[in-house]
Parts: structure tokens; sequence; C-alpha cells
């Protein structure tokens, strides 16, 4: 079934065609609500409920812009909603954790698509992994999450920063990277991790 008739389906609430935007999109997204929710169950939950938003609301997509994309920006914002909800943002990590761990760029971004990574973005703190989903694989500005997460774009900003250093220590004790050089804020100088 093409996308239009697809639409044109949705449009009338044809469950054919439901069935059949539901079928095409869901493993998709399934795998967006995955990196937020803690689990399975949650992430299937998340996404139940986004796709009843998708079909109470296909009726202001305009075609500008790939359906997946608006598709996904529903899901994403009731991944959030979901959270928010659930008051499971507001878990807290001690902010000094991140104090000591150097952080290099491209140590990250070079290997997001990997299966293990997704797992190890899954066991940061809700808030954390939800920071660092937001910013670094969907693209939302630090303004942007911070609207929408009711809190401050300063504080998007480092829960980004200690979710990448904490992302990167899980990594590295899974030994999915290398321990990194860090540059130690005594020293000044490069050091070998041991």
């Amino acid at each position: 079934m093409t996308e239009e008739l697809m639409l044109a389906g949705c449009l009338t609430n044809n469950a054919a065609s439901q069935e059949a935007l539901y079928s095409r999109f869901s493993p998709r997204m399934l795998g967006v609500c995955y990196r937020f929710a803690k689990n399975r169950e949650d992430a299937e939950d998340m996404l139940q409920e986004g796709f009843i938003k998708v079909f109470s609301q296909i009726h202001q997509y305009r075609s500008e812009g790939a359906l997946e994309g608006w598709i996904r920006r529903i899901v994403v914002h009731t991944c959030i909603n979901v959270l928010k909800k659930n008051k499971k943002f507001s878990d807290s990590v001690d902010i000094t954790f991140a104090s000591g761990i150097g952080i290099r760029e491209e140590s990250i971004p070079s290997i997001m698509q990997a299966k293990e990574v997704v797992e190890c973005i899954r066991l940061l703190p809700v808030g954390y992994r939800t920071v660092l989903n937001l910013y670094a694989i969907e693209g939302y500005s630090h303004k942007e999450i911070g609207n929408m997460l009711d809190i401050e774009e300063s504080t998007s900003r480092s829960q980004y920063t200690r979710a990448k250093a904490m992302l990167e220590d899980v990594l590295v004790k899974k030994k999915i990277i290398l321990k990194p050089i860090v540059k130690t804020p005594f020293f000044g100088a490069a050091m070998a991790a041991k």
C-alpha cells in the first residue's frame, strides 16, 4: 500500500490502512521508544500511546516533510510526556560523578549505532538518558529540550555533559571502547589510563 493510500485510509479511520501504517513504521519507532524506556514493556507502552496520538492527529499531517519524521516527533514527545507523567524524569544522580572524567567528542558519536551502545544508554539514569537521546540522537537544541522537559537550558547542557561522561564510563567498563586518555585537572598532562 502506498503512503498516500495509507494516509487517505487513516483519515477515514480505515483499520487496514492504520494497520499498514503501524506495520511500516512501528519497528523503527519502537527503537526510538526503547532508547527512552527502561525496559521493553515500557517501550511498547510508549509506542502504543504514540500511535494512538498519530492516528488521532493524522489530519494535521500536511505532507510538508517525511511522514516518518512527523510520526517520530509525535513518538518522541509521547515518550517525554510519559516520563514526565510518571515523574521518572526527576530521578537524580550525584552531580560530582562526571567531574573527573575526560570526554572525547569523537569517541561516542563514531559508535552510536551499535546495539551495545544503545543498551548502555538505557543503563543511564532517566534524566541523563532523555537529554542524551534528545540532543545527540534526535537533534533538538538545549533550548528546545529545556522547554520540552520544563528545565533550564543550562540544566540540559550539564545533564548532557554528565550523560556523555557516564556513558563513556559504562562503555569502558563493558570494554566496548578503550579507556580514553584524560587530562587531569591537577597536572594538565595527558595520562594513559591503567
